[in-house]
């Protein structure tokens, strides 16, 4: 379905699973159907498995949201004295339209409990208490992080997914990758029918180099390869450091998780000739999160100019993550929407749209790490390949039966 049927179809006040690959658009149509609810004062939360992918969207994690913190279990005694505080009770109770995001991350136990949580809080005759859900993600991405010994469910094995009756819409509109030959190699390693010959097309682009004006981004899967490579090549440019510090108002918990979860660093330190990625969209501005460029100056007011791969010149001001709470921001940190981009982790990686990008795959350690690296290049030859390992071709093979049946049922739908 396109987005134009999936947002008349979120506007029903069913219970929606919004899906897709990579690349069609998933996050920009929630952002219109949430600019739509708040239009129409209709009381929204949104919130979303990660933090990161919470703060793209201006909202919480829903195990903030809920209160059940790290909790996987509770019995209705602790449930009730999670609701004698009074905000967690009564943003629950306020709100009519509940979104999570990136809902692959969160596994069955958590949304039975979310479930339990605000049938208590609300009423127990309907599911989540008569809240609309809207789940939104790609179980083909980043998976729950598994416990020792136990095995982990998806988010559509609990009971409360049956219970709440999920409509499916699934995008099928490819808006990021534009690369036919590209998008048949996603589609394969999505469908675990990554062959020979497509391992073999993704080696054409082993450590060949990137036409491009902007140095590319490096992916990798482990967070000490990427701040190394970051102070390094920072260390090695020979100009002044400018220095820039994060504001922050709202109650210090709150503007904890804010920073501990934003893409721009607390204190980002930016030189001359900087290889740099926007870390927030502002469509009006010309950027989005994941564009990438160079610092090529500095204003009178000392704001970094940056040219991007397009060669549109944008002065990056400062711009704010914000987290509201019936349509009241309550907290609220402010910077330079940019990070240092010579590399980033694949796991930080999820939701952005990258022109060009060097990507080790040689430690992938998880089923998906491989798709959701790659899939966010928008064409083969915008890659730069550093290495490679089986476990980075592999999906896991419920999620393509259960993605299968995902595309019947929104069929339906329409």
């Amino acid at each position: 379905m396109n987005q134009s049927q999936a947002l008349k179809i979120l506007k029903s006040k069913q219970n929606i699973f919004l899906t897709g690959s990579a690349g069609t658009g998933k996050t920009f149509l929630l952002n219109k159907f949430i600019e739509y609810l708040k239009k129409e004062k209709i009381r929204v939360s949104v919130t979303a498995s990660t933090g990161i992918a919470a703060t793209h969207l201006g909202g919480r994690t829903i195990h903030s949201w809920s209160g059940m913190g790290i909790e996987k279990k509770m019995n209705d005694k602790q449930i009730r004295k999670l609701l004698r505080r009074e905000k967690t009770r009564v943003r629950i109770r306020d709100t009519e339209v509940l979104i999570i995001d990136e809902i692959s991350m969160l596994d069955a136990e958590r949304l039975d409990l979310l479930n339990k949580i605000c049938q208590v809080a609300r009423g127990p005759f309907l599911p989540f208490g008569g809240l609309q859900i809207i789940m939104c993600g790609d179980f083909f991405q980043l998976p729950p992080v598994e416990q020792e010994g136990r095995e982990i469910k998806f988010a559509y094995d609990s009971w409360a997914w049956q219970e709440a009756e999920i409509k499916i819409c699934y995008l099928d509109r490819q808006y990021r990758q534009n690369d036919f030959e590209f998008v048949d190699i996603l589609n394969r390693i999505r469908e675990n029918k990554a062959s020979e010959n497509v391992l073999n097309k993704l080696k054409t682009r082993l450590f060949k180099e990137i036409n491009s004006s902007i140095e590319p981004t490096k992916l990798y899967t482990h967070n000490a390869d990427v701040d190394e490579i970051n102070d390094f090549e920072l260390a090695r440019i020979r100009e002044k450091k400018m220095i820039y510090r994060m504001d922050s108002k709202g109650p210090e918990k709150i503007i904890t998780f804010l920073k501990k979860n934003c893409l721009a660093p607390e204190e980002l330190n930016l030189k001359l000739g900087a290889v740099v990625m926007f870390v927030k969209n502002n469509f009006r501005d010309g950027y989005v999160n994941g564009t990438l460029g160079k610092v090529i100056n500095f204003d009178k007011n000392n704001l970094p100019i940056i040219e991007t791969k397009s060669g549109d010149k944008i002065t990056a001001t400062p711009v704010s993550w914000e987290l509201e709470e019936n349509r009241e921001v309550v907290a609220e940190i402010r910077q330079i929407p940019l990070r240092l981009a010579w590399a980033i982790t694949v796991h930080k990686s999820q939701g952005m749209s990258l022109d060009a990008a060097e990507i080790d795959l040689s430690k992938s350690f998880e089923r998906g790490m491989g798709y959701v690296a790659l899939s966010r290049v928008r064409r083969l030859d915008g890659i730069k390949l550093l290495g490679i390992n089986q476990m980075a071709l592999e999906v896991n093979q419920e999620v393509v039966k259960k993605d299968e049946e995902f595309r019947e049922l929104s069929e339906e739908v329409l």
